[in-house]
């Protein structure tokens, strides 16, 4: 019975291996050398369009990756649009501040690897985000990596399943790490992924608390920077449109770098999830090594964003390739 159980599990295995896309299936750089060779220039050449017309592309697309692996794994569910009979992932609230440049810079270049016979329905939604994502950041004069390879696109988009799964701007050093604890990710981790802060920009709503009514004692969170608080009230007067954006990096807005640590230093941390990680002294060491060696920051983040993309892989029947981002086959 042992012998029959022993070579039954050895001819399922090699029947596994025999078949793409299985749950045995690993993640890997170049994925599709032979599938379709050519599809990180296509990726990176339309982002680069995109790139061109709006800054906004990288913020964006940065963001929509990071809202998709962090709810049901890295599986493109972020992208799928709401139909009569299910609102998706992203018109959650906690998805609605994404902005549109993201999914149209995944459709665009979705639509110029699909304009390529030999890669046509060849190539998941969700491995063209993780390129773009790469892309941006480096555009952006972040580092360049390798990506891995290999997903496949989710079979199931629910609002309901954002619900708790997202960091939020309120968040304090035990929150944020028990969270992303639960992805693989460790504190380390959170802090470099963190920093893609460094670019992008937030709605008044999310961080008002922080400059008019943080407590009794204390109107202004005595953890901001005077001055810049200060500055964030004229920028964000009382009352004012909550959607009214800013950008969250006030040094370089626009550069993918540590500035952001360097900010948190002077107290120029734009959420309480962001100052926290100077303010913690649990934390603060990272923080301070990161702001005096760019080089050693932009290591940790290729670590922790190559991570990030692993978490929750669709293989095998849990996943397809989709003919649109936005709609299931």
């Amino acid at each position: 019975m042992g012998r029959f159980c022993l070579v039954f599990l050895l001819s399922l295995l090699l029947c596994l291996c025999s078949f793409p896309h299985t749950s045995l299936a690993q993640l890997r750089r170049n994925y599709y050398a032979n599938i379709c060779p050519n599809v990180e220039q296509i990726v990176r050449n339309e982002v680069n369009k995109k790139f061109r017309q709006t800054f906004v592309t990288v913020p964006a697309t940065i963001r929509l990756f990071f809202h998709d692996c962090f709810v049901q794994g890295c599986d493109a569910s972020v992208t799928i649009a709401s139909t009569g009979g299910n609102t998706a992932e992203k018109d959650h609230p906690d998805n609605l501040s994404l902005a549109g440049d993201g999914f149209d810079t995944v459709i665009k270049a979705k639509a110029a690897v699909d304009s390529n016979p030999r890669c046509r329905n060849k190539v998941s939604c969700a491995d063209i985000l993780a390129m773009a994502t790469r892309d941006v950041i480096a555009l952006s004069g972040g580092p360049s990596y390798a990506v891995e390879l290999g997903r496949l696109d989710g079979l199931v988009s629910r609002a309901s399943d954002v619900n708790g799964h997202l960091p939020q701007p309120t968040f304090n050093l035990n929150q944020l790490n028990s969270m992303f604890a639960a992805h693989g990710l460790n504190q380390a981790d959170m802090i470099a992924l963190s920093a893609a802060h460094t670019v992008g920009f937030s709605h008044c709503g999310k961080f008002a608390h922080r400059i008019y009514n943080f407590s009794r004692h204390n109107p202004v969170d005595p953890t901001i920077n005077k001055l810049y608080a200060t500055q964030l009230q004229s920028m964000c007067p009382r009352n004012v449109d909550p959607r009214i954006a800013i950008n969250m990096d006030p040094v370089t807005p626009n550069a993918f770098d540590n500035t952001y640590f360097k900010n948190l230093q002077n107290g120029q941390g734009l959420f309480t999830s962001d100052q926290v990680l100077f303010h913690d002294p649990r934390s603060r060491p990272t923080v301070n090594a990161w702001a005096a060696n760019s080089p050693a920051f932009e290591r940790a983040f290729v670590t922790a964003i190559t991570k990030l993309g692993r978490v929750g892989v669709k293989t095998g029947r849990n996943g397809n390739i989709r003919r649109d981002c936005g709609a299931f086959n």
